[in-house]
């Protein structure tokens, strides 16, 4: 498990690492800090704008947009996956299977 420290940072970084193309959950990254739940995970992303996360690579457990409305337009989170090759329909990953990444695939925590 990781220290607490700032749990907000620890979700950017994690966030930050997903690789372009793929996305993770809320509850993947929450379960991977052993910090807490899905929702405080997207309580940090709601606030990572200023910080250079890629927060449109995360979404909730059926692979839909749920964080769609925290940015400027509903439909930016769905243009930015689409810029990365991730098929989006009806504000949902098409292929969320395939694009499902897990941080224990990639993070040494």
């Amino acid at each position: 498990m990781k220290s607490k420290g700032n749990y907000y940072e620890h979700v950017y970084e994690v966030t930050r690492q997903i690789p372009k193309g793929r996305v993770s959950t809320y509850g993947a990254i929450a379960d991977y800090l052993g910090l807490g739940s899905a929702r405080m995970v997207g309580w940090a992303l709601k606030q990572s704008s200023l910080h250079g996360v890629p927060a449109h690579r995360v979404v909730n457990s059926k692979g839909e947009l749920s964080g769609r409305h925290q940015f400027k337009h509903p439909e930016m989170m769905a243009t930015l996956l689409q810029a990365e090759n991730v098929e989006v329909k009806d504000s949902k990953v098409v292929d969320f299977k395939n694009c499902f990444w897990h941080p224990a695939e990639g993070l040494p925590y």
